[in-house]
């Protein structure tokens, strides 16, 4: 199991980076990415700080923990900077809060984050398809999560990312300790999505081809 999006206590999450990490490492997980939301007032503390933890924690484990972001709530004008800014700082998975049908996210974020040619557009919501025609031609990941509420418009995400060729990813999302699903729950919410047991298990496949060949962690 791959997730390249949860949160610790460093945004909203419930646990620390260790205790994550730990817990994902218990439930099989390979490889694990901690993404807290910022913006230009916390990107610099997260990064730094998910990063010390995330270098503890590699030297000790198979798991494999990447230190990432995930840029929230920001005007669209905003995400191309703080996407290359979270890189320069050490960021190795940058994740854009995408346009979710459950919370306010202003519109022109995932259009924005797809220019930008951020790592992954999480929970697009009612993305167009010009959009993800766009992001198939950026090689940004559209995200298909089994977390609760996002995970409302899987189904139309999952179909038109198909239609368009843009690749997918599945993700958890985890804010707390019963987010953090396995693999055969992950299977069944991408197929429950639409999606074939091979087109489900091609997510797997292309977050590991993004963590071999992005992070640097084959």
């Amino acid at each position: 199991m791959i997730s390249l999006h949860t949160h610790s206590i460093f945004s909203d999450g419930e646990l620390l980076p260790s205790e994550l990490a730990r817990r994902c490492e218990r439930a099989g997980y390979r490889y694990l990415a901690i993404t807290d939301h910022a913006d230009s007032s916390n990107l610099e503390d997260i990064i730094r700080n998910v990063s010390r933890a995330a270098a503890d924690f590699n030297r000790t484990s198979k798991l494999k923990v990447l230190p990432g972001i995930e840029i929230t709530h920001v005007d669209p004008s905003l995400i191309g900077g703080l996407a290359a800014k979270a890189r320069s700082l050490g960021a190795r998975v940058v994740v854009v809060h995408g346009e979710t049908i459950t919370e306010p996210v202003k519109k022109g974020t995932n259009l924005a984050a797809i220019r930008a040619k951020v790592d992954i557009l999480a929970h697009p919501g009612c993305i167009s398809k010009a959009e993800m025609a766009l992001a198939k031609k950026n090689n940004v990941l559209i995200e298909i999560t089994t977390r609760k509420g996002h995970s409302l418009t899987n189904g139309y995400v999952a179909k038109l990312a198909l239609e368009c060729g843009a690749p997918m990813v599945l993700n958890t999302d985890a804010h707390i300790p019963a987010d953090i699903v396995g693999r055969d729950f992950g299977l069944k919410v991408a197929m429950g999505a639409g999606l074939s047991r091979k087109q489900a298990e091609n997510l797997f496949v292309n977050s590991e081809k993004f963590v071999k060949r992005t992070a640097g962690l084959a």
